[in-house]
């Protein structure tokens, strides 16, 4: 869509001016507030025609504009421009998403907390699909007679534990000769790969009867897939609850509906994330406004997301559900520096 560059100054003001009023923008606040040197007459008519184009709707209440969904995406890819943060704002951001940080789990924790305390909206982070990662090692820990734990260990970095009921007539000896077979054997196989024929097959020569075996191999082998578990990791539901785009009791009940439901938020992430693979578009964040999200209970809301790494061919996402009416830019640049301490934090925890 071409606009003339008083379209985009008149659109780019009324999206800011809403942004931080949420009421609407008439000519007389344009020229008041933004210095334009026409009349208010022209000013109306220039709002009137981006009405009629759809980037602005008037509510029945008053005779100012707000931006419409699709107002909000001319702004977001044609007039925002998107800022970096300052010194003291990254130097906060890191130190509060490295704070206390021993696994992946505590980066993605610390940087869901981090994105909505600072944005007042509600955070999002997944952890990385796994499906490409492959085991590096599988070790089974007795505890006590009767429980083990077994620790799987990705080429990620990513290390995920499960506590474990074992036979009791099992030795120490015994559950580490398992451990040690099974390690060497699969040791550098895709998860994709592993099932329970394959965990049966590297312990083919034990010594060990079979009934006591195959209750050990069983639970390495739901330890191995669970690590290939998604976890999802939302911060700030409360928040939105504030905001007086959710004042009204139907629009805030909707919204919370949906997001507890965390694997269906997690579920269309993913979903956007393949579009965006197969179209061959991947930019640096995905915004999806109102109507562009299809999931019930967001038709209010955008829903700002980005990709982080974890070594070459794993990623995982984080992100922001905001009202419509956010500061776009500040938003971004958050996202993206957030991004930035992720994938730097991952990067030393498998150094």
């Amino acid at each position: 869509m071409a606009l003339d560059n008083r379209k985009k100054q008149v659109l780019q003001a009324i999206v800011d001016d809403y942004v931080t009023t949420n009421e609407p923008v008439g000519s007389k606040t344009l020229i008041e507030k933004h210095n334009f040197t026409v009349s208010s007459a022209t000013l109306r008519n220039e709002m009137a025609e981006l009405e009629k184009l759809g980037l602005l709707e008037k509510p029945h209440t008053s005779a100012g504009r707000i931006p419409s969904d699709k107002g909000y995406r001319e702004y977001v890819d044609s007039l925002m421009h998107v800022d970096d943060l300052s010194e003291r704002e990254r130097e906060d951001i890191a130190s509060r998403i490295n704070d206390s940080v021993s696994e992946v789990k505590d980066l993605l924790r610390n940087a869901t907390t981090t994105l909505s305390e600072n944005t007042g909206f509600v955070s999002l982070a997944m952890t990385p699909r796994l499906h490409g990662s492959y085991l590096t090692q599988l070790k089974i820990l007795m505890i006590e007679p009767g429980k083990a734990l077994v620790v799987v260990v990705l080429s990620a970095g990513v290390v995920k534990d499960k506590l474990v009921r074992i036979p009791n007539f099992l030795t120490q000896d015994q559950i580490a000769q398992i451990s040690n077979e099974v390690e060497r054997s699969l040791s550098g196989k895709p998860l994709d790969e592993i099932t329970l024929i394959t965990l049966a097959s590297s312990v083919k020569e034990s010594k060990i009867p079979d009934p006591l075996l195959n209750q050990v191999l069983y639970e390495a082998y739901t330890a191995i897939k669970q690590a290939d578990k998604l976890d999802v990791y939302l911060e700030g539901e409360h928040r939105m609850l504030s905001l007086p785009d959710f004042s009204e009791l139907g629009r805030a009940r909707d919204l919370l509906g949906t997001l507890s439901h965390d694997g269906m938020v997690a579920g269309y992430v993913n979903e956007i994330e393949a579009d965006a693979v197969a179209s061959g578009r991947r930019d640096s964040y995905m915004i999806r406004i109102g109507q562009e999200i299809s999931l019930e209970g967001l038709e209010d809301c955008s829903f700002i997301t980005t990709t982080y790494k974890m070594g070459d061919t794993v990623s995982g996402n984080i992100g922001i559900i905001g009202p419509k009416r956010m500061e776009y830019s500040k938003v971004i640049s958050q996202i993206n520096f957030v991004r930035k301490t992720l994938n730097d934090g991952i990067k030393k925890l498998s150094e």
